[in-house]
């Protein structure tokens, strides 16, 4: 708790009942101290001042909120208007307290306020996709593994290839869990500089680094009560493992920089892609910290081994997208269903959602038809009519079709593709001339 008033008596009334109910307590006596404080340390919530000698309250309370701070501020006043109190709500405050402060008012204030900040943390964590859709033995498997192991405190190893759905998995595990009450935070190990991540991890106090101008709490303490997922945990640095199996076996940590053991009550999970058992082999991962996370392993089917559930995939996909979209969902013809059962989908289920997500911009019409998916010829007979091909020459060929079909959606505007495709247009110049493609018209500007 930060309290912010420049009155002696104020801040030692606030200090003492906020000590007494277990909190924390920092008092500050100005604007300019908290704004210091709160760079410098980590709070859950503010108690600030309207009326402070040079910079009021209401400008720090401006000067949190550009700065991207989530805390909830409680204002406080001992002149208080409603046009004051309404400002202050617009302004982002949480509460507002009139003085004479009563013990009672206050601390059930503070109670509501931090109530509803792990509120909206929940509702902020379930807005996340958590369905497993499908109905094939292997999702009927992986559903039993789930609720088998949910309820448990052990860790547990999720593999499975690229767009799978693992941390899906993960999220339903922390829902079925006794941990459901509390955070869930997922850390993609593969999307954090080597050099970042054990501030990622741990956190970091004021200084600890270049560029590391207040305190932050690590993902270690945010999921404090709840679950850690560690995405990618197979493309961490050696020497973060082994921070990170100090943590698994002693529930503590200092944060960078910093000289004060913290003490965390964490489920881990993990997921990765790799092959954790060649990694180690190869010396590029602990064998220590994999017996740590493999209690329970659980593996993720890609979606080419449960093609029965592909119908359903797109119509939850469809229906989901056009209600966020403020669209009607689009119907898909039989023969376009057909094709989209026999597409080895090499990006799993992410790859059939963004599929979903351009038919229903792109497709004019109420139907989707084979002639609608990009999905044809060399990119799904291919593999068919003759048996399977090479990898690379599949995968070219599927390029090929799936980049010319997009420059006819596109009537060859380079610059739309390359958007849709998510590419830079250099990129998608470059792999046109690879390609052997023909862009008619005009070289794509529009």
């Amino acid at each position: 708790m930060l309290v912010v008033d420049d009155e002696p008596g104020i801040r030692q009334l606030l200090k003492q009942i906020l000590s007494d109910e277990g909190f924390v307590v920092t008092a500050v006596a100005s604007g300019e101290e908290a704004l210091a404080a709160v760079a410098r340390e980590i709070f859950d919530v503010v108690l600030l001042d309207v009326r402070l000698p040079g910079m009021d309250g209401l400008e720090v309370l401006r000067q949190l909120k550009a700065g991207g701070h989530r805390l909830p501020v409680i204002m406080i006043s001992g002149h208080a208007t409603v046009e004051q109190a309404a400002l202050a709500v617009r302004e982002g405050a949480a509460d507002f307290l009139e003085k004479p402060l009563g013990l009672e008012r206050v601390l059930v204030t503070v109670e509501n306020v931090l109530e509803r900040a792990r509120l909206v943390e929940r509702l902020r964590e379930e807005e996340e996709e958590v369905e497993l859709t499908g109905v094939s033995p292997a999702v009927v498997e992986l559903r039993r593994q789930i609720l088998l192991a949910a309820p448990t405190d052990s860790r547990v190893l999720i593999t499975g290839p690229n767009g799978s759905g693992k941390e899906v998995v993960a999220r339903l595990l922390h829902r079925h869990s006794r941990r459901a009450g509390g955070p869930f935070v997922a850390l993609n190990c593969a999307a954090i500089p080597a050099e970042l991540i054990e501030s990622e991890l741990f956190g970091h106090t004021k200084g600890a680094f270049t560029g590391a101008y207040e305190a932050k709490r690590g993902k270690f303490e945010l999921a404090d009560g709840g679950t850690l997922l560690l995405d990618e945990v197979g493309d961490m640095s050696l020497l973060t493992q082994a921070k990170v199996l100090r943590v698994l076996q002693e529930s503590r940590f200092t944060r960078l920089g910093g000289s004060q053991e913290i003490r965390v009550d964490v489920r881990v999970i993990a997921a990765t892609n790799k092959d954790l058992e060649a990694e180690i082999a190869a010396g590029r991962f602990r064998q220590d910290l994999y017996f740590r996370l493999a209690v329970i392993p659980i593996r993720v089917p890609p979606l080419a081994e449960r093609p029965e559930d592909i119908p359903l995939l797109v119509e939850a996909f469809m229906n989901k997208l056009a209600f966020r979209m403020g669209v009607r969902p689009k119907r898909v013809h039989s023969e376009a269903m057909a094709l989209l059962k026999r597409y080895p989908w090499p990006g799993n289920v992410r790859e059939l959602r963004n599929l979903v997500e351009r038919l229903l911009i792109m497709v004019p019409g109420e139907e989707v038809t084979a002639a609608d998916i990009p999905l044809r010829r060399e990119g799904v007979e291919g593999f068919l009519p003759g048996g399977p091909i090479p990898l690379r020459e599949a995968r070219e060929a599927f390029e090929r079709e799936y980049i010319a079909h997009v420059l006819r959606l596109c009537q060859h505007n380079m610059s739309q593709a390359a958007r849709l495709l998510g590419l830079e247009r250099s990129h998608l110049y470059r792999k046109v001339k690879a390609l052997g493609l023909k862009v008619d018209g005009p070289a794509g500007e529009s």
